[in-house]
C-alpha cells in the first residue's frame, strides 16, 4: 500500500548527505584543545562552500550499538529511542584542503562533559569520522577599514580561520577570552592586527563579562569595521548591546552568534535558538 501524498507545502527535505571520513592524526594545540584531522575517499561526498567560517553537523553515535555510517536518520528515528539514535553537533571546520583530502576541526575538551569533546580525546588514526556539510555564511569584507574578532575558546576555531584569511595588509583587534596562559595558541595574525588575550584565571567559560567589557572601552579606529563576534549566548547577548546600542554598528557589518549557552545542555540551548532572541544572534 503506498503512502498517501505529501499536503501541499509539506514535503519533507531531502536528508542533506553524509560524509565518511577515517581520522588520520590527533594532537594538541593547549590543555583543553584538540585537533583531530581526518580524511579519505568520503571527501567526495563534502559540499561545497567557500565561506570563511565553514561548519558542519557531526554525527555521533554510540559504540555499543554498533551502527555503521552512512547513518538512516529517518529509518533510526522509527527504530530507536531517542537516547539510543545519533547525535548532532555543529563543528567550525579550522581548514579543508580538498587536493589533499584532509581537514581538520578543533574541539574543546573539559573532562568527560559533552559528546564531541570526549570522543575527540579519544579519537585515533582509523576511527571513522560523519559530517553533513559544511556550510557557512561569512567571509572577511575586502572594504573593510580594519577588523574585529571578538570570542572565547569555542570560538577559536573560527576566527583563527578569519584571522588567517585576511591580507596581510589587515589591521584591526582581536579580543579572545580563555582561562589561563597555558591556553594561549599560535595565531598567524597579520602584524597590523592586536591580539588581546583576556584571562578567567580559573572562572568558569560563560560566567565573565571580560568580552563586553574589553571591546566597550578598548581602542576603536575611524572608519567602517567588520565584525565577527561569537561565543557564549550570555556574553554574545552583552556584545550585542555594546555594538549596536553603544557602537551604533549597522546589522550588515556584525556577524554575531551564540554557540552555547552556560548552564545548559546542548540539546536544550539548540532548541531555544529556535526562540527569536536566537534568531537574532544568528542572522
Amino acid at each position: 500500500m503506498s503512502s498517501p501524498a505529501p499536503a501541499p507545502g509539506s514535503a519533507r527535505k531531502p536528508p542533506r548527505p553524509q560524509a565518511v571520513l577515517t581520522v588520520v592524526e590527533t594532537f594538541w594545540l593547549s590543555p583543553h584543545l584538540v585537533r583531530v584531522v581526518a580524511g579519505g575517499p568520503g571527501f567526495a561526498d563534502l559540499q561545497e562552500c567557500d565561506a570563511t567560517d565553514m561548519y558542519a553537523k557531526l554525527l555521533f553515535a554510540r559504540p555499543d550499538l554498533g551502527l555503521v555510517p552512512p547513518y538512516d536518520l529517518a529509518a533510526l528515528k522509527q527504530e530507536l529511542p531517542a537516547e539510543d539514535r545519533p547525535v548532532k553537533r555543529t563543528y567550525t571546520i579550522r581548514w579543508l584542503d580538498r587536493d589533499a583530502q584532509r581537514l581538520a576541526i578543533d574541539f574543546v575538551v573539559h573532562g568527560d562533559a559533552g559528546i564531541a569533546g570526549p570522543w575527540a580525546a579519544a579519537a585515533k588514526p582509523g576511527d571513522p569520522l560523519v559530517l553533513m556539510g559544511p556550510s557557512g555564511k561569512w567571509s572577511p569584507d575586502p572594504d573593510a577599514a580594519w577588523h574585529l574578532f571578538v570570542g572565547d575558546d569555542s570560538a577559536l576555531p573560527a576566527i583563527a580561520a578569519g584571522i588567517e584569511a585576511l591580507p596581510r595588509t589587515a589591521v584591526g583587534h582581536a579580543y579572545l577570552e580563555v582561562d589561563s596562559p597555558a591556553e594561549i595558541i599560535s595565531l598567524d595574525a597579520p602584524a597590523g592586527l592586536d591580539l588581546h588575550w583576556l584571562l578567567r584565571n580559573g572562572l568558569p567559560a560563560g560566567t565573565t563579562t571580560l568580552l563586553a567589557d574589553a571591546v566597550s572601552t578598548g581602542p576603536w579606529p575611524e572608519g567602517r569595521v567588520d565584525a565577527f563576534v561569537h561565543g557564549e549566548r550570555g556574553a554574545m547577548k552583552a556584545l550585542r548591546d555594546v555594538l549596536f546600542k553603544e557602537r551604533g554598528l549597522p546589522r550588515s557589518q556584525v556577524s554575531l552568534s551564540g554557540y552555547w549557552a552556560y548552564g545548559r545542555e546542548e540539546d536544550t540551548f539548540q532548541a531555544e535558538k529556535r526562540e527569536p532572541i536566537g534568531q537574532i544572534l544568528e542572522d
